[in-house]
């Protein structure tokens, strides 16, 4: 089905460093030496100079991987109380567990099939990403469902200073922590588009992206009809101070209408960079390594936020 060249050129941009290259080869049984070689010249230093500038293939997809463990470890403690499976976050880097979480009383029985849909479909991002990845994958990071959340909503001002705000307490806790990150993961898969240089990948990446999409549109509409619209505004208005100048985050109502997709003049998505993601997901404007919601970072090559204060 796939030549020997194209299994090669697929490895080269999935791995993350030579020795994935080498261990991604020897498992598609074209381990020999020549090709190694081959394959190893091209990736040490045959590369040309933008793909040296910018991350590999691998190196972005580990960055969705990260960003996907979160949203599925925060949908699995909803609907079923737990996490996922712990065998689906070994990896490369150091591997983290779950600070927070439990189950959501969902009264709405409508609510809980949205949650239990989204939470399958975050699970089978998970598996998709590592399966790609293969040895190139990354372990979960230590990522807080707790605190993470009292500090975000603190400072959206949804609450005061000394209280504490529970994503997992009730239904409209729940859809509001959803919207603090939904939106996030439309606009990083967006912006992770145009680095991705291996059409599967940015097809599969393409799937991904329209499923978040479909999420964000869920909690969004669900957010609008519970008459949530001046809290989700207050978050949005947060995310937009942290990653960057720009003000492009969009809440509920925009110049006085209702604004459920959220888009600019053409009707096209905004993107953000992998830094400015991680200036939300750090709940921090400048350029650090961890905070927020990945206490001790993410792993894989891009770890770091951009400096936006």
């Amino acid at each position: 089905m796939f030549g020997k060249k194209m299994v090669v050129d697929l490895i080269d941009r999935s791995a993350e460093n030579d020795r994935d290259r080498r261990n991604f080869l020897k498992a598609a049984g074209i381990g020999g030496l020549a090709v190694a070689g081959t394959a190893a010249a091209v990736g040490a230093g045959a590369t040309s100079a933008s793909a040296a500038e910018a991350p590999s293939d691998g190196a972005v997809l580990n960055f969705a991987l990260n960003l996907e463990y979160l949203e599925a470890q925060y949908y699995s403690f909803a609907v079923n109380g737990r996490g996922i499976p712990t065998s689906l976050t070994d990896g490369s880097g150091k591997m983290g567990g779950v600070t927070g979480g439990h189950a959501v009383p969902f009264k709405s029985r409508v609510l809980k099939r949205y949650a239990q849909e989204i939470a399958g479909d975050e699970l089978a991002h998970v598996t998709f990403l590592r399966t790609a990845l293969g040895g190139a994958k990354v372990a979960q990071p230590q990522i807080d469902l707790r605190d993470s959340f009292t500090a975000a909503a603190q400072a959206a001002g949804l609450i005061g200073a000394g209280e504490k705000f529970d994503p997992f307490a009730d239904e409209n806790s729940f859809l509001l922590g959803a919207f603090i990150f939904e939106d996030v993961g439309v606009t990083a898969y967006k912006g992770a588009a145009p680095l991705i240089t291996n059409k599967t990948y940015l097809e599969a990446a393409a799937g991904i992206l329209s499923v978040e999409a479909y999420h964000a549109g869920i909690v969004r509409s669900a957010l609008f009809e519970r008459g949530l619209q001046p809290q989700a505004g207050k978050i949005s208005w947060a995310r937009d101070s942290l990653d960057g100048k720009t003000m492009l985050d969009q809440g509920l109502y925009l110049d006085g209408r209702a604004n459920l997709v959220p888009t600019d003049e053409n009707g096209i998505t905004f993107s953000r960079t992998p830094g400015q993601v991680l200036n939300i997901a750090y709940l921090n404007p400048a350029a650090v390594s961890k905070g927020g919601f990945f206490p001790t970072g993410v792993n894989g090559a891009v770890t770091m936020s951009d400096a936006n204060a």
